[in-house]
């Protein structure tokens, strides 16, 4: 009966499957692997269940990346990714990850699909630049899955060759469709510095504006609006007494997760007039199981997505999780990468990516 069902019926209940069974279709047989493919690109564009945590390793030296699938409770998988040395992930987009190399001191990316083992670098930038700002936005039409990367700042080699080196006060923007790097407008010096200082390359898109965090005591958020080429300031709360403070994506909205040492985490939003909310505390009992009875925040790394934050430390010693939609959610905890089929997997430090698996091919 399955194998005389139409292809437009077929699609659409494949797009509708989790990412574990929707591989298991692909790999049944030679009909449901043809609808698997456009079925994958659909799936990856609805985000109809939960985001992936993936663990890839702070330095190489043989170390594999974990991912915790979030259907399958206790579920910890192993990616063979063979692209691990000398990279460092620096966003996330349409399940992908952007990385950049750090065996060269001018920023090169590539971009990589952990799900399917694909990589490939991007082109050079029109200016050789060290240490921007990145941020990547999705840029998605019809089943064409395609994103921007916008490049701020850094430094340059100054004109006419010379030793010293100056910031960059320009934007650029890579554009997944045309492979190409464009120049699209310049920017106030002030803040090509301090996002070259001081900023740790996470960002996140909301509304139109692409925001990245300051890091330099007290915390501040810069703000890139695309259509206009605008920029802006804003304030953190609680800005100089937060032992940690990370941007994420809150029901559409900006956020920013941050605790202090002994005291609570906390998660506010962004609300008209530029105003902060605070809508959410981390339960002190799971900042307890993940820190100990000091709950010193100043050594959590925290990570976002739309329906999910993660706070972690290692591979092993477990993530507080947030899930939800709406507005309405809750914390819980996922049990730290120990085993994975009886073998033992040794504790390193990681750096954590909430990713919706996209299981097609083609799109990269």
């Amino acid at each position: 009966m399955w194998s005389n069902l139409p292809f437009d019926l077929l699609l659409h209940i494949f797009s509708h499957l989790s990412p574990e069974s929707l591989a298991r279709v692909n790999a049944t047989c030679r009909n449901w692997h043809a609808t698997a493919e456009p079925a994958a690109i659909l799936a990856a564009g609805r985000r109809l269940h939960p985001p992936w945590f993936v663990a890839l390793p702070m330095r190489s030296g043989g170390l594999s990346c974990y991912a915790h699938n979030p259907i399958e409770h206790f579920n910890w998988i192993e990616l063979p990714l063979d692209h691990t040395t000398s990279i460092k992930p620096i966003a996330t987009i349409s399940g992908l990850i952007i990385f950049k190399f750090t065996n060269t001191t001018s920023l090169n990316l590539a971009r990589c699909n952990p799900f399917t083992n694909q990589f490939r670098p991007l082109p050079p930038l029109n200016v050789a630049r060290t240490n921007p700002a990145v941020g990547a936005v999705e840029d998605s039409w019809n089943l064409h899955l395609g994103f921007k990367i916008y490049v701020a700042g850094g430094m340059s080699e100054a004109v006419g060759g010379g030793a010293a080196s100056a910031y960059q006060a320009t934007v650029e923007m890579y554009d997944s469709f045309s492979e190409k790097w464009e120049i699209i407008g310049a920017m106030p010096v002030e803040f090509a510095v301090r996002l070259t200082v001081w900023s740790p390359n996470e960002s996140v898109y909301s509304n139109g504006t692409l925001y990245w965090m300051t890091s330099a005591r007290a915390y501040s958020v810069m703000g890139f609006d695309i259509s206009s080429n605008r920029w802006r300031e804003l304030s953190v709360p609680m800005a100089d007494r937060l032992d940690f403070a990370v941007l994420v994506p809150r029901n559409g909205k900006l956020a920013v997760v941050g605790g202090e040492c002994g005291g609570d985490a906390r998660v506010w939003e962004l609300g008209e007039g530029d105003m902060w909310k605070l809508v959410g505390k981390v339960p002190l009992e799971l900042g307890v199981r993940l820190l100990g009875e000091k709950v010193n925040w100043g050594s959590v790394k925290c990570v976002g997505i739309e329906g999910g934050i993660c706070l972690y430390k290692d591979v092993g010693s477990g993530v507080i999780i947030w899930r939800g939609v709406g507005g309405e959610g809750g914390w819980g905890w996922i049990e730290g990468c120990c085993a994975i089929r009886g073998r033992e997997v040794r504790n390193f430090p990681i750096k954590g990516l909430l990713l919706q698996p996209n299981l097609a091919h083609s799109t990269f």
